[in-house]
């Protein structure tokens, strides 16, 4: 497959009327929630989940004609993984997020909560008009979200986490929302069921690959490309994927991940640089490498086009991103 330099460039006209729809829907009656959801998602993000359903919505043949329903499935994605944020730094007190101050740090916890729940509204307001079976995936991707959301938390400072545990949190708080829309964008599409299904897998493997990412930048940082206090998960305690693969193999890290790093002088500097270990960090690429080249894989199953390259190209992004 040929790479693309920017896979968003293929469905640059697709994308600027779904930005276009998302900003106005995060406007309320409610000055303070307006505030709050411009504050977050204004020009910030990648929007990485529109990006994969459009182009996965055209790889499989969708044309301009589905291209607006496709757009409003991937502005839904973007509001409820927008939701999920604001959610997420009132639940770990996150103080910065995307290089300035979160949304709970500047507005407070209860504001932040609902302007949350505000963008989960807007989110199935927008895809109600679609056929019940669609809106059951998103409901279900959103399910998922709450139960990896628990699970994580009970597992904080667990040093018996094993990495299927890991995979259940990630697969369910991070995978199932591209997997949703992996999903929903072939079926707008009006792809063959066989290939529902196998979009469906492959925004899995994606979404698998970029938290297991995702969670290698939280040791490595810096600060400035990050957005957020290198060491976040590991102060936390989140089970992220360093630390699972590093507490198999180093009795101290269980040891300190376990009492918590505020319990000992040192501990989270000591903590960090076990988890810089060379060995470590290309244990933790290889797996995520794993993922995408599971993605690759489906990819074969669809006819070529430069949507499918961008896809490949996104794929490929993901594990060589350093922010």
């Amino acid at each position: 497959m040929n790479e693309i330099a920017d896979p968003a460039r293929a469905v640059e006209a697709d994308l600027a009327a779904a930005e276009d729809k998302l900003i106005r829907l995060l406007d309320s009656k409610e000055p303070i929630i307006s505030e709050i959801c411009h504050y977050l998602v204004d020009g910030a993000g990648k929007r990485l989940r529109p990006v994969f359903v459009l182009l996965v919505h055209r790889a499989c043949g969708g044309n301009d004609r589905t291209a607006i329903d496709a757009a409003d499935a991937a502005i839904a994605l973007e509001l409820i993984h927008s939701a999920t944020l604001l959610h997420d730094d009132i639940i770990d007190a996150g103080t910065l997020r995307r290089g300035k101050p979160s949304a709970f740090a500047r507005f407070g916890a209860g504001p932040t909560l609902v302007a949350g729940d505000f963008l989960f509204c807007r989110a199935f307001e927008l895809c109600g008009r679609f056929d019940e079976h669609l809106v059951r995936t998103a409901a279900q991707a959103c399910i998922q979200l709450t139960e990896g959301e628990v699970m994580e938390g009970r597992l904080r400072h667990d040093s018996g986490t094993s990495f299927n545990d890991y995979l259940t949190v990630i697969t369910r708080k991070t995978a199932s929302l591209f997997a949703a829309g992996g999903r929903v964008a072939a079926d707008l599409a009006g792809a063959p069921k066989a290939t529902v299904d196998a979009m469906e897998g492959l925004g899995n493997s994606v979404g698998l690959a970029f938290q297991m990412i995702d969670d290698l930048l939280d040791i490595l940082g810096p600060e400035e490309k990050i957005g957020k206090p290198v060491g976040s998960d590991l102060r936390s305690g989140i089970p992220s994927l360093p630390m699972v693969l590093g507490i198999e193999r180093n009795p101290e890290l269980a040891r300190l991940f376990r009492n918590g790093t505020a319990l000992e002088d040192g501990a989270f500097d000591r903590m960090l640089a076990a988890l810089r270990e060379p060995a470590l960090i290309d244990r933790a690429r290889d797996i995520a490498r794993e993922q995408a080249a599971k993605a690759r894989a489906i990819l074969t199953t669809i006819g070529p086009s430069i949507y499918r390259n961008s896809l490949a190209s996104l794929i490929d992004a993901q594990v060589s991103r350093e922010s």
